[in-house]
This record gives C-alpha cells, sequence and structure tokens, in this order.
C-alpha cells in the first residue's frame, strides 16, 4: 500500500474522529477556549504582575463596558509611557527591572541594571555561529531553536531557584534583541542576496537603539523612542493571553526556563495571536488601492459594509485591528500607539497615510457597530490597528513584525514563570477534558475487514 494512500486515509478519518457535535458543550458546560458565556475568560489564577481592564460588572451580572486600562504591577501604563514621552528617554528596561521586581527602580539601581542588560547582550560565539548555520526564513522559529540552543550553554539549566530564575530571565531579556537582528541580517543575505552585516551591540545605547543599530545601523531619535514605546506596551498583557498563560502551563511542571520560553514564541508565532499586524498592513495596503478618495466617508463606509458582507478583500468578513477579548471602548495601547505615530509620520511625510489610517478607525468601529446591531459586542481599534504602519515607517521589515513582539514579551513572559515558581501551593495546570466517546470492542486484527 502506498505511502501517500496511507496519509490520505488518514488525514480522511479526522473528518469523523475530530468531529464534537455543539450541544455537546453546552451539555456537559464546557467553557470553549476557557471562555465564558459572555465573552470573559474563565478564572484559571491569580496574580501581581499585570492587568487588563476592559469592561466592570454591574449588579445582576452584566458587563458595563469602560474606557480600557492596562497596568504593570499597579501602575498605569499609560502614565509610564507619558513620563517617558515627555521627557523623551528611554524607558523599556525600567518597566523590564518594574515587572520583574515588582517596583520601580531608582536611578542608581536603573543604572546599574541597564548595564547588566548590555553586559549579557553580546550573544556567545557558539550561539552566534548556530545562528549561523540555522536554515529557515520564519525568525521567530529560528528564534525558538536558539533558545533552545542557549540550554546547552548554560551551567545550570534546570535549575530553578530564584537567583537562577532572574540570571535567565536577564540573559533572555538581554539576548532576544541580538538573535532577531542577527537572524533577519543572515535571513537578507542567504534569500535576497544583500551584504550580510553583523554588528555588535553599544553598551551606551539602549534596546530600542541597539536593535535599530545591529538591524539596519542609521535611525533617527524618534524611531528609536517610538520603537520603545512598543516594546513598553507589548511587555505584558495579563496571565490570560496564550503565550503567557502557556508558559505559565509549562512552567508549572517544573521544567526548564529555555523549554516554557520556547513553548511561549511557539504559541505567539501562531496568526490568531502575534501575526494580526501583518494582517492590518495587508488589508490597509488592499484599502489604500481599492478607495479613492481617502476623504470620502461614504466611499470608506461603502467598502468597509462589502469586507464585512464578505465580499471584499479577502471575504472573511473581518477588519483586522478592530476588536479585543477584553477591550471594549478603547484599548489604551492603540491610544499610546497613535500619538507616537502621528509624530512620526510628519517625520517621515506620510501625514496622508495617517490621516486616512485614522479615518479608516473611526469608520470601522462606526460600520462594524451597525452591522452587528444593538445588542452586539461594543469594539475598539486594538494595538494592531496602528503597530504595523508604525514599523513600516520605522523601516522594518515584515519578517521581523511577530518577533519584535516576542522581544517586548519575553519579560511578561519572564515575570510570569517566576511567579509561577514561587507562590506557595503552586499546583500543576491541569484541566480537564470530558470524554464523549462510548467505549469500543477491541476486534482482533485477524477478524478486522
Amino acid at each position: 500500500m502506498k505511502k501517500e494512500y496511507i496519509i490520505y486515509k488518514l488525514s480522511e478519518s479526522i473528518k469523523s474522529t475530530a468531529k464534537i457535535d455543539n450541544e455537546l458543550f453546552t451539555l456537559f458546560g464546557v467553557k470553549r477556549g476557557l471562555r465564558n458565556e459572555d465573552g470573559t475568560g474563565v478564572l484559571v489564577g491569580l496574580t501581581k504582575i499585570g492587568n487588563v481592564v476592559g469592561y466592570e460588572r454591574i449588579p445582576g451580572g452584566g458587563l458595563q463596558p469602560i474606557p480600557g486600562k492596562l497596568f504593570y504591577r499597579g501602575l498605569d501604563v499609560e502614565d509610564i509611557a507619558h513620563a517617558v514621552m515627555q521627557e523623551r528617554r528611554f524607558g523599556f528596561e525600567e518597566v523590564a527591572y518594574l515587572l520583574l521586581s515588582g517596583g520601580l527602580p531608582d536611578k542608581e539601581e536603573l543604572a546599574s541594571f541597564r548595564e547588566l542588560i548590555n553586559e549579557n547582550m553580546p550573544l556567545e560565539q557558539k550561539v552566534k555561529m548556530n545562528i549561523l548555520d540555522l536554515e529557515g526564513n520564519n525568525i521567530m522559529n529560528i528564534l525558538a531553536r536558539s533558545v533552545l540552543e542557549m540550554y546547552t550553554y548554560d551551567a545550570n539549566p534546570d535549575d530553578t531557584s530564584r537567583d537562577n530564575l532572574m540570571r535567565q530571565s536577564i540573559e533572555l531579556i538581554s539576548k532576544f534583541p541580538t538573535i532577531i537582528a542577527y537572524a533577519y541580517n543572515i535571513l537578507r543575505h542567504a534569500t535576497f542576496g544583500l551584504s550580510l552585516h553583523i554588528r555588535h551591540p553599544k553598551e551606551e545605547l539602549s534596546i530600542a537603539e541597539n536593535f535599530l543599530y545591529m538591524l539596519k545601523k542609521e535611525y533617527t531619535d524618534l524611531e528609536a523612542r517610538t520603537l520603545d514605546l512598543l516594546l513598553i506596551i507589548h511587555a505584558e498583557h495579563g496571565g490570560g493571553n496564550n503565550s503567557t498563560f502557556t508558559v505559565r502551563v509549562t512552567s508549572s511542571t517544573g521544567t526548564d526556563t529555555y523549554s516554557s520560553i520556547a513553548a511561549g514564541i511557539g504559541s505567539l508565532k501562531g496568526p490568531l495571536h502575534g501575526g494580526a499586524n501583518i494582517q492590518v498592513v495587508d488589508m490597509f495596503n488592499h484599502l489604500k488601492e481599492h478607495i479613492h478618495d481617502w476623504t470620502n466617508v461614504k466611499e470608506i463606509d461603502t467598502y468597509l459594509n462589502r469586507i464585512l458582507n464578505k465580499e471584499a478583500y479577502n471575504k472573511t468578513g473581518l477588519i483586522y485591528g478592530i476588536g479585543h477579548a477584553v477591550y471594549t471602548i478603547s484599548d489604551p495601547r492603540a491610544i499610546l500607539l497613535k500619538e507616537m505615530a502621528r509624530e512620526l509620520a510628519k517625520e517621515k511625510g506620510r501625514e496622508e497615510e495617517f490621516n486616512f489610517l485614522e479615518l479608516l478607525e473611526e469608520r470601522s468601529i462606526e460600520c462594524f457597530n451597525k452591522f452587528k446591531g444593538a445588542g452586539g459586542k461594543k469594539v475598539c481599534s486594538n494595538v494592531d490597528f496602528y503597530s504595523g504602519f508604525v514599523y513600516e515607517m520605522i523601516g522594518l521589515p515584515q519578517e521581523i513584525y511577530t518577533p519584535l513582539f516576542a522581544m517586548s514579551r519575553i519579560v511578561g513572559w519572564s515575570a510570569h514563570r517566576i511567579e509561577e515558581l514561587n507562590f506557595e501551593g503552586k499546583r500543576i495546570i491541569r484541566p480537564a477534558y470530558k470524554n464523549v466517546l462510548e467505549v469500543q470492542e477491541y476486534i482482533p486484527i485477524s477478524e478486522r475487514i
């Protein structure tokens, strides 16, 4: 029997073996996707790290939409970001210290932490050579393999003591920018035949500046500060987002840091989690071509309604960058990024495109709400609506959009792993699945037709 036929037959069997009647989920009270019927997440844990707020409960059990808030260790991210933006400084390292330690550093502590980050940013020669040898055009995959490779060169890879966990976290936070920058430069050389540049990080630069230097050498101050803001707002988003929950689930088994973080990278790589900003960029480019007057509300609304009715663009009925699992009235990350996007668009001479994107945001929300009707969930733009456009203006290639997400979120992953392994009464995370298949009788192979 040919191998191709066996694969085909096994594949065809999935049609029946993977089918479960929808009514059974209701019958057994299963929270599909760990979601309650009102769309909120099932409460599965407690944390002191991040908090995502998009609604409040009202008497009677209903949900009241409220302006979105994101808190890092109890501090409003908007307050952190605005302080950094007003002082025209780099704040990602400060946020990393806050999320790892639970408190803000003073000037001396922050200076020492920055120095520690910069000391750990260069790659060991063996790791560097390994990246040069890795084949493939997906940098998230190369990042995951590089993280797993770091296990080999760690003298105490399986040690889960507090000191060792913190050391590993700092090394990962420090090395992610270098791995990603090197991986892309190798990709552009191998795939596009361009010159290969491997630049060593500089001790006096911030993480955002060093990344841009290693990636493309030349950058403006506004580009670096905008990237720094992107890193700040993506650093943490509560314990329930898929990649962070993946890190907590794997950490609860007691596995090593590198295996757990590689699992988180695998989760973030999925298009339903980390790749949405690329879809927004693709949709925006499509709309720029198919909407002739970028200021005409009627023309914009007509085309957006065609998208919602699955008649235009990719015919999925989705307007990418609109809607969020938690945020309802507003996504605070989108608001912050929009401020920097406006400023960056002026520097790059792309104000007309920014104004069009801003109008698309307004009209998309309005059209979506009308399309869903009065009983539909209230939606807002999410951070992905502007992030892809911002990456593009900075001059970053699409191949690193999702890796940049990981470069930031490694901070939140590390903080949650440390918390998971250090609270009293910790237990392996082990939810249940209800088996809905009846018991079968085993048939001897001689009697099978």
